[in-house]
């Protein structure tokens, strides 16, 4: 593991872009990813609902015909009373049994009648719980597309449009980072030591250096520094070298270059799985909203992000 301030140029304050454009990508980015697990979330209950209202609707059919005979034989013996079983019975022995039977019977009607009555309100609250998802799942669409248009409306300041990106289906695929039981992201602040520097992570961003350390890319990297704005003095941002040893004052070309590549790739890939909010290398930025647009940071490589790849997590 390198430790260690870098010996050349480190990546400036700021990475091509303004404080503005940072709160306003980490607002789209957290927006979107909670719109998107709420989303995820609803369609998961309105699954639920429709086998809820399924098996009620079925249950309900099943005991259509015993309802109706209860009604039958409520309408046909509504109207016998103690005395028409006492005047009709031979032997108080025979009362008390036709007593008993007819006991019995009501307990029976009963308990099917309730039954029945549960299956058709289940079904009814279920089907009203799925009317309200779908008014949910509509409302986190609309919310995802209206996060995707101010990401896409903060980098129009840095170039913003559409880009070729970096993707590659041979990437390793990283271990996942602990959610909460609904889906969505921990909330996490800087408390555990940065192995890059003398500073402070996040837990999930040192899952997500340790998952690219463990997976090849173990070239110098940065994350916590002292600046004034963006995720870095928060614990939720790395600076990883496309060099050997150290950041150069130079654009990464050839097995550089590559690297960076591969390991842009690797975090758009898994970014999922570990909380990426955006990952920015040479001249371009990927968020999960819009997919990789250009970012044409103004200064040298440090600001284009052409000497190192930055990663941003949620």
């Amino acid at each position: 593991m390198i430790l260690g301030a870098p010996a050349v140029a480190a990546p400036s304050d700021p990475e091509g872009g303004s404080k503005k454009l940072r709160a306003a990508l980490d607002s789209a980015a957290k927006g979107y990813d909670q719109a998107k697990n709420k989303l995820a979330a609803s369609k998961k209950r309105q699954k639920q609902l429709a086998t809820t209202i399924s098996t009620s609707e079925a249950s309900a059919k099943a005991l259509t015909a015993q309802v109706n005979a209860v009604a039958n034989r409520s309408y046909q013996m509504g109207r016998i009373s103690t005395v028409t079983l006492l005047l009709n019975s031979a032997s108080p022995d025979d009362f008390i049994g036709k007593v008993q039977s007819l006991d019995v019977l009501a307990q029976m009607d009963s308990s099917t009648l309730a039954q029945y009555q549960r299956d058709i309100d289940a079904a009814k609250q279920a089907q009203t719980a799925l009317t309200a998802e779908i008014a949910e799942q509509k409302r986190q669409v609309n919310v995802m597309a209206r996060k995707k248009r101010e990401a896409e409306l903060a980098l129009a300041e840095v170039g913003g449009g559409s880009a070729g990106g970096f993707v590659s289906v041979d990437s390793p695929a990283a271990k996942p980072a602990p959610r909460n039981s609904d889906g969505s992201w921990p909330r996490e602040s800087c408390t555990v030591n940065d192995p890059t520097s003398g500073g402070c992570i996040t837990p999930r961003t040192l899952h997500a250096y340790e998952e690219a350390r463990s997976d090849g890319f173990k070239r110098y990297t940065e994350c916590w520094s002292q600046r004034s704005s963006g995720e870095h003095p928060k614990g939720r941002a790395c600076d990883f070298s496309s060099a050997v040893g150290t950041f150069k004052n130079a654009a990464a070309t050839g097995e550089d270059k590559a690297y960076g590549d591969r390991l842009a790739s690797y975090f758009v890939k898994n970014a999922d799985k570990l909380g990426v909010m955006y990952v920015i290398w040479y001249r371009q930025i990927w968020m999960p909203s819009s997919g990789w647009r250009a970012y044409s940071g103004s200064g040298g490589p440090s600001a284009a992000h052409t000497n190192h790849v930055h990663l941003s997590m949620l």
